[in-house]
């Protein structure tokens, strides 16, 4: 697997991490997701869904995920991000909203749910799945869904992972492009191995798991002491 060679220097500090950068849309579940990564010893930042591309490249993340949201695509003035996001050369995970703006930007159909889908749902995996994103999981599993759209047809390229009775596309994937969608959020504890979902895209954005925190705080504290330095 390429690597893509992209690292993000701390604030205050002078050694470089595996990053990868959550760009938030509004869900309660934001914060979550870069925790959980964390806990997978992979340094996260959260943004606004709002930072230009351009920033964002700088930052030279190893990946990219896009948090769900309260919005629906129908509506008028819908948060998106900056679409040349889908240009940088590097895997993104799309999660519930996020999945929706994926689907919309790739050519797939968004639709209406008959009703909103909050609580918990029982997804089933395609063989496609079990052999990709979805290994190491049980073929069915039980996820925490909290979304009023759905997708009713996958993007061209996207191969379907997972299905739900609510759900006709509830995962898909264009392994290719490393272009990953989830009608679930894998970050909750209802979602029954939802780490392994999030350390699987990990794998995909070649992360080995390099940061820690207390390795956090001593290159912030080492990064402060050079900064007192200098200024004294």
């Amino acid at each position: 697997m390429r690597s893509h060679g992209y690292n993000m220097t701390l604030p205050h500090g002078h050694v470089t991490h595996q990053t990868i950068l959550v760009l938030d849309f509004g869900s309660q579940y934001t914060q979550l997701i870069a925790r959980r990564l964390r806990e997978l010893s992979i340094y996260s930042e959260i943004i606004s869904f709002k930072t230009p591309a351009e920033e964002i490249a700088a930052k030279r993340p190893r990946g990219i995920i896009l948090s769900g949201g309260p919005a629906s695509l129908s509506e008028a003035g819908a948060p998106k991000c900056d679409l040349n996001v889908f240009d940088l050369d590097v895997p993104v995970l799309g999660i519930c909203y996020g999945m929706q703006l994926l689907t919309s930007h790739y050519g797939g159909l968004v639709g209406a749910a008959t009703g909103r889908e909050y609580g918990p749902a029982i997804v089933t995996v395609t063989p496609d799945g079990e052999q990709g994103f979805f290994r190491e999981i049980p073929g069915k599993l039980k996820v925490w869904a909290s979304h009023g759209d759905f997708v009713s047809a996958a993007p061209p390229g996207f191969e379907v992972l997972a299905t739900s009775p609510n759900a006709p596309v509830a995962a898909m994937a264009d392994i290719k492009r490393k272009r990953y969608g989830l009608l679930f959020h894998p970050e909750v504890v209802h979602t029954d191995h939802g780490v392994t979902l999030l350390k699987n895209f990990a794998q995909a954005c070649d992360c080995s798991g390099d940061w820690t925190m207390s390795s956090f705080v001593e290159e912030a504290t080492e990064g402060i002491r050079k900064k007192v330095g200098a200024e004294g």
